[in-house]
């Protein structure tokens, strides 16, 4: 009896779109919720940062936005796969509170600026820190997780930095 060529094909795509049911399954709506935190506080940081490229006086200051901008658009790309897999839209522009800081961050200018700008950092990544150490115990997807943890790190490097430099300030 000949065996049809198009049935090994078929039962690979059949077992795809199983495996990635099931992957879609196991996303719980605390990942989901992250996921978007995360992107949020990216938009946020990049847009706060490329202002502080503008704006801030002192080079270091100037340095850690740069890094920042970098850092943080880097994660944006390591987010987006998720997202595209799970079906979330992620924010796009500053929420209401990155709002208002910018808005002030913009009325300032020499120190001031540069405290203020630094302030928020500090602030912002220390929660984030809290986000990430939180979300890595708990999420359910192995990729993901992955990628929490890797970025864990950088966002606690980010932290130390920030809480240095404002300290200096």
């Amino acid at each position: 009896m000949k065996r049809s060529p198009g049935l090994g094909y078929v039962s690979a795509v059949t077992m795809a779109l199983c495996l990635t049911a099931i992957a879609r399954a196991a996303i719980t709506e605390q990942d989901r919720a992250f996921l978007i935190k995360a992107a949020q506080a990216n938009v946020n940081e990049i847009r706060l940062s490329k202002l502080a490229n503008a704006r801030a006086s002192r080079p270091e200051v100037k340095t850690y936005a740069s890094k920042m901008v970098a850092d943080h658009q880097m994660l944006e790309k390591k987010l987006r796969p998720f997202a595209m897999a799970w079906s979330v839209t992620l924010p796009r522009t500053l929420d209401a509170e990155h709002r208002a800081a910018y808005k002030k961050l913009r009325r300032l200018s020499g120190a001031a600026f540069d405290k203020a700008y630094m302030d928020n950092m500090a602030t912002d990544h220390n929660a984030t820190l809290v986000a990430f150490t939180h979300e890595a115990d708990i999420v359910s997807d192995p990729d993901f997780k992955s990628t929490v943890i890797s970025e864990k790190s950088v966002i606690a490097a980010h932290t130390n930095m920030a809480d240095d430099l404002k300290s200096k300030l």
